[in-house]
């Protein structure tokens, strides 16, 4: 694949990484966090779903209904750590049919302030320089999430783009995506078209008074609503531009499909105040 690169020394983005992104709206970088870093991660994921108690909440995150959107503790997780459920999870009767950590669909979403093993991963320099390599003036991480996609019921999130859920003027909102384990096909890895990105925001998720709505902009469907695959051994990181469609098909291997999400924005951009996440007073943290 063209648009797949070692992740750079010190993450300075050459002018052959810069061209393909441009060009595909993506990039593959391999390398980018070492084996004992990501066993790290995956060791404090456990203690973090050890710690939770799941009598205490029952949300289910679903983007094919998204009834997650009515639930307060959805609505207040921007500056919090929170838990929630595959949909698969429950019985008929609301009873978990599997241990906790079989059962969880994403942590967030202020990992990337609050958790003592997150923060500081998030906060790498080398993610700085490389967001400011591919345009973002003023780096700033808004939101942060452990997506576990766990074996047999991680569930598919359908074709969508960033700008959707954490829109800014001009669009400026970029995804940082690591495998924390190996990422393919048969687990649920990302699919995206090449260029794609090379369109018009189709809808915008956000506020309207006291309720979240989904908003059309553009009725027309995507040129390319299935994307070709991009396959992630662990360490990789995916580079995804704000307005480029992109999916993950659902997990039915034996095998769970570990991964950490950053997005940040330009903070010389407007940020929506009707964006559904709310930022602390003083804006986002600096990536």
């Amino acid at each position: 694949m063209a648009r797949t690169f070692p992740f750079p020394a010190g993450g300075l983005v050459s002018d052959k990484m810069l061209a393909a992104y441009e060009a595909d709206g993506f990039l593959v970088l391999t390398g980018f966090a070492p084996a004992g870093t990501c066993a790290a991660l995956r060791r404090r994921e456990y203690e973090l779903i050890e710690a939770f108690d799941p009598q205490s909440v029952r949300t289910v995150f679903s983007t094919e209904d998204q009834a997650h959107a009515r639930d307060a503790y959805f609505r207040d997780s921007g500056d919090r750590i929170r838990f929630f459920f595959e949909a698969g999870a429950f019985d008929a009767e609301g009873r978990l049919t599997r241990d906790k950590h079989g059962a969880i669909n994403k942590i967030g979403h202020a990992l990337h302030d609050l958790d003592p093993v997150f923060a500081p991963f998030s906060h790498d320099v080398r993610l700085k320089r490389l967001a400011e390599g591919l345009g973002l003036e003023q780096p700033e991480i808004v939101q942060s999430m452990l997506i576990v996609k766990p074996p047999f019921i991680g569930g598919e999130v359908g074709m969508h783009q960033d700008a959707t859920y954490l829109h800014t003027d001009p669009v400026t909102v970029t995804g940082f995506w690591i495998a924390l384990e190996d990422a393919t096909a048969e687990n649920g890895c990302l699919f995206a078209p090449p260029g794609g990105h090379l369109t018009t925001l189709r809808e915008r998720f956000h506020y309207d008074g006291g309720a979240l709505v989904k908003t059309t902009l553009d009725p027309r469907p995507f040129e390319d609503a299935t994307g070709e695959p991009l396959e992630a051994p662990e360490g990789t990181l995916v580079v995804l531009h704000g307005l480029l469609p992109h999916r993950s098909g659902p997990n039915t291997s034996a095998r769970r499909r570990l991964a950490y999400a950053l997005h940040a924005v330009d903070g010389t951009a407007r940020w929506s105040p009707d964006n559904w996440l709310k930022r602390p007073a003083a804006g986002g943290s600096a990536a």
